[in-house]
């Protein structure tokens, strides 16, 4: 006769709070932070430019396959699996800002959510709730939900990655709950790998619990075992090309350390309040606080210790993934005072009202562009209002970083416009950054008018590569000059066929 082992029920320390969890309740609870959270995030989606980084985003989801993975061998290995994926909503849904930005919002939009599942198990219903509403609210939510980059997806894989290991730990005996938090874990590593620096806070938690179950660390050994395979080529590689892509990065001193809530937050109001709430932190039991304390504290203090070698990582958007942690920390301890729902109703409406201003200010029309704003669409319009077959075209590319992506991005499609000086585009290269003419005046081929698109309001001319200069001031004169904000659009025609007249090179503004 055979007997069969037992097993032991399921761990309790981390179930929700079932005296709320009737069936509307349950999806309420992570309903409701969804909701606000696309909806203040889909408020003003398209209404700022796209940014620098946003048009890098761009250039390579227009890429085939190859060429991602050619280009991130060379450079920007760290967002290798985020263009990836873009390529393919592009070739769905097409290259508009909305459909560049709407993968960021969702993302943003299901962090909310989970953030919500998570604080119900930690710390009770109303705290998740609670904890979700207030994530939805933070300024740099709804900041990064609003750009085609990697960090709201960041967001949802590392909050997603510690409700997979809560899950684990209700059954360590369950496979395939270690296998679903070690696939979350790895796209967080693929994803941004300073995210990763989440693991210090889930070993905390690990520890906790293996006190009374030893097993976990052979099974979370494999489990983080599996992720260090997958990602550690990425992260050498990454390593390899930090001193390229971040050398503008200065090392932070300790004033810099205190200011980047503010920063994280895209409020300073808001991070002062959420950080005053999770002093005011409650759970019965110390796990969730220990997992939640680490989770926000320890990433920006290692990442500052760190960007004191070779190269500073030290930019309060490779930390947004502390961001969960800090709302469930907030949301745990007014939902544990008495009258807890009009505390948390009165804590959101207060927390709504104090970051409305800065609410308005992530939507402002060049806040992508930030702190240098360059209006590539009015740019574009110039161009296209006064074009002319055959016009030719000289971007600024001495000191102004993706100006000719952004006005490229706002002109048509079908506009003919000869690059003048450009020899080979990134693409062509597998890189971010093109390859110029080597003798400007050899690149020269009797174009009767050149578009010359600078950065700021300096005279064009001395905005641009001094020899690229020189070719062009020699055959061309400024016909006009117009500026538009953080640019300048100039119009060249050549001496010959302009005249005599305003052969010195005068500028008439228009």
């Amino acid at each position: 006769m055979v007997i069969a082992a037992q097993l032991p029920p399921p761990r309790e320390e981390f179930r929700p709070d079932v005296a709320d969890a009737s069936a509307r309740g349950r999806m309420l609870l992570w309903l409701g932070p969804l909701a606000l959270a696309l909806g203040l995030g889909g408020l003003g989606l398209t209404g700022s430019l796209l940014g620098r980084d946003e048009l890098v985003t761009w250039d390579m989801a227009g890429r085939d396959t190859d060429g991602i993975l050619a280009t991130v061998r060379n450079v920007d290995a760290v967002h290798g699996t985020y263009y990836l994926l873009m390529h393919g909503w592009v070739e769905l849904f097409g290259d508009s800002a909305l459909s560049l930005r709407l993968p960021s919002l969702f993302a943003a939009a299901g962090a909310a959510a989970v953030v919500a599942l998570l604080g119900n198990r930690l710390f009770g219903y109303r705290a998740g709730i609670l904890a979700g509403f207030l994530f939805a609210l933070v300024p740099a939510v709804s900041r990064y939900g609003q750009e085609a980059r990697s960090y709201a997806l960041v967001m949802l894989a590392v909050a997603l990655a510690t409700l997979l290991l809560l899950r684990a730990l209700d059954r360590p005996r369950g496979l395939w709950r270690w296998a679903a938090y070690a696939l979350a874990l790895t796209l967080t590593g693929l994803l941004h790998l300073i995210a990763l620096s989440v693991v210090i806070a889930h070993v905390c938690l690990l520890a906790a619990h293996a006190r009374r179950d030893r097993s976990l660390w052979w099974r979370a050994g494999l489990a983080l075992a599996a992720v260090a395979v997958v990602v550690a080529p990425f992260a050498l590689l990454g390593r390899s090309q930090a001193g390229r892509q971040l050398y503008w990065v200065p090392a932070p001193d300790g004033w810099a350390l205190l200011s980047l809530p503010g920063e994280v937050f895209a409020s300073a109001v808001c991070a002062g309040a959420l950080i005053a709430l999770a002093l005011a932190a409650r759970a019965k039991r110390r796990a969730p606080l220990l997992l939640c304390g680490t989770w926000a504290l320890l990433p920006p203090a290692l990442v500052w210790a760190a960007s004191h070698g070779e190269v500073s990582y030290f930019r309060g958007v490779y930390v947004l993934c502390t961001l969960p942690a800090w709302a469930l920390l907030a949301g745990s301890g007014p939902a544990s005072a008495r009258r807890s729902w009009k505390a948390a109703a009165s804590v959101l409406v207060a927390l709504a009202l104090i970051t409305l201003p800065d609410q308005r200010q992530v939507r402002q029309p060049f806040e992508h562009n930030a702190p240098v704003p360059l209006d590539y669409a009015a740019a574009a319009e110039v161009i296209e209002r006064l074009h002319q077959p055959g016009d030719a075209v000289v971007y600024d590319r001495f000191d102004s970083w993706q100006l000719d992506g952004g006005v490229r991005y706002y002109l048509p499609r079908d506009m003919e416009l000869r690059d003048v000086f450009l020899t080979r585009t990134p693409a062509e290269i597998d890189d971010l950054y093109a390859v110029q003419c080597s003798v400007p005046e050899l690149c020269l081929r009797g174009e009767r008018r050149i578009w010359l698109l600078t950065q700021g309001t300096d005279f064009p001319f001395n905005a641009i590569d001094p020899a690229q200069a020189g070719a062009l001031r020699s055959r061309y004169t400024i016909s006009t000059s117009t500026q538009v904000t953080g640019m300048t659009v100039s119009l060249l025609e050549r001496i010959g066929a302009a005249g005599a007249a305003g052969a010195a090179g005068g500028v008439r503004q228009s």
